[in-house]
């Protein structure tokens, strides 16, 4: 990466919180923000989160430490008397990506998810992938072949816990 590049994130939040409690941690997003912005040279982060109306406070802070959040509306499915909040994001992450395309040299992908994987593609064809983040071990074997460009949270976890 270069000093002049414009650098963007694009978060799947729940891929990223999931897979780092699946971990045993908590991740501090105001800290992994500034890491983004210092070790990637991230200028703007994309977070893309289900929209639950209780997490008002939660959406702020997020705001605060320096993240765009983009909202996807959520379901409320009850299975056998367990509420599950669904919001899944996959769409208005790529659909972003692609939006901002113009607007930034690399893109830095926090998810492993392999629903990502024709977004990966084009970015890495076009040379404008910069890393995947993924937040555990377990990440899509579809991101395998992409290996060169992942990076795994886990190696970070004393700097970004909380």
């Amino acid at each position: 990466m270069h000093k002049n590049e414009t650098n963007y994130a694009f978060i799947d939040s729940q891929n990223l919180n999931l897979g780092i409690k699946s971990q045993g941690w908590v991740l501090d997003f105001a800290r992994f923000r500034v890491f983004l912005k210092d070790k990637y040279k991230v200028e703007k982060a994309f977070l893309f989160i289900g929209y639950v109306p209780n997490n008002q406070f939660l959406y702020t802070e997020l705001q605060k430490a320096g993240y765009i959040c983009i909202f996807k509306p959520t379901l409320v499915i009850k299975n056998n008397g367990e509420v599950k909040i669904k919001g899944n994001v996959d769409a208005e992450l790529v659909l972003h990506a692609m939006i901002e395309y113009s607007n930034y040299n690399q893109a830095i992908i926090v998810s492993g998810d392999g629903d990502f994987h024709c977004l990966i593609e084009h970015l890495s064809k076009n040379n404008k992938l910069a890393k995947i983040i993924v937040p555990n071990f377990k990440y899509s074997s579809l991101l395998k072949e992409f290996s060169y460009f992942i990076v795994n949270i886990q190696l970070f976890r004393q700097k970004l816990s909380k």
